[in-house]
């Protein structure tokens, strides 16, 4: 098996490199475990009980920064 030189690559690269193998797997080119379609069952089960629940990104940030100032 080949393997790829990276060693002369910034943190930067690598992750964008990562990006690209990432992005060039097709979505149903690995099926999901049965523990992860479980996951995905059990939130969405949750789903409406937890919208009712949430808070939105503005009010979470605001927490956030106060109680990590």
């Amino acid at each position: 098996m080949a393997t790829i030189d990276y060693s002369h690559m910034t943190p930067a690269e690598k992750l964008s490199l990562i990006g690209e193998i990432w992005e060039s797997i097709e979505a149903d080119a690995i099926p999901l475990t049965e523990a992860q379609n479980a996951e995905i069952k059990r939130r969405l089960d949750t789903l409406d009980d937890d919208i009712r629940h949430g808070i939105d990104a503005d009010a979470l940030e605001a927490e956030i920064d106060r109680r990590f100032p």
